[in-house]
């Protein structure tokens, strides 16, 4: 079953993210959507949830709150995001890709420099994103990944992160050991992308930070995997 209900007192991203993590795991429930310009919570729920125990969820951040719209909530078949077409859903990130693609073929001589300079590009460009609203990203990045759901502080720390490989991929310092990093951050991504994807869960995608409203989808599985597959073929190489 899928209700709507009204939300108050979100004002950015960083509010949406959090009113979605709070609401999210609230037990039975399996689905929430935020449209933070209506200030609407759509939720789908394995059993009724009240609206009593939604409400419970945000008390620890009371300029949330949470009511019933004044319709009757009903049913849906799906959200605004998968109405969305497909191009105008993840255009942001295929202008980002296709950016990235064109700077390293205009700059590399081979293979093995293309990886280099495309992961160089990559790592910069997503890290960029993610620091113009840090607080933002760790909030929506802490509703998936394994390691920001249990310490927040990895969501405050990964753009940052991010900003070092890409650094070491352009300067070339040491392979092995920014192969490694990267192969090893890269892994533990994919994981809650993967549990998310699966479980079908309408959260959002933080690889470009709080800027943009993309959904988790097979998209977020390529852009990591293929993080993984480069950074492990150059440390099969550098051995």
């Amino acid at each position: 079953m899928t209700h709507k209900y009204k939300v108050t007192g979100m004002t950015c991203t960083g509010c949406q993210a959090k009113v979605q993590s709070l609401l999210s795991a609230v037990p039975a429930v399996k689905k929430v959507s935020i449209d933070l310009e209506q200030g609407e919570a759509t939720i789908e729920m394995d059993r009724h949830v009240s609206t009593a125990d939604l409400q419970t969820a945000l008390k620890a951040h009371p300029k949330y709150q949470l009511s019933e719209t004044p319709h009757e909530p009903h049913e849906t078949t799906g959200t605004d995001e998968a109405a969305k077409p497909w191009l105008s859903t993840y255009k942001p990130i295929l202008l980002v890709f296709t950016y990235i693609l064109g700077i390293t073929l205009l700059t590399s001589h081979d293979v093995m420099q293309g990886m280099r300079h495309f992961m160089a590009a990559f790592f910069l460009t997503f890290s960029f994103f993610k620091m113009l609203d840090i607080p933002a990203f760790a909030d929506s990045y802490s509703t998936y990944d394994i390691l920001a759901a249990r310490w927040r502080g990895w969501g405050f720390i990964y753009p940052f992160a991010e900003a070092a490989l890409g650094i070491g991929y352009l300067t070339g310092l040491e392979p092995l050991v920014i192969n490694s990093a990267a192969f090893l951050i890269m892994s533990l991504s994919i994981v809650g992308v993967l549990r998310s994807v699966w479980q079908r869960r309408a959260i959002r995608c933080a690889c470009l930070g709080a800027v943009f409203n993309l959904p988790m989808s097979t998209i977020t599985i390529i852009e990591d995997g293929l993080m993984i597959a480069m950074s492990a073929i150059a440390i099969l190489t550098a051995l």
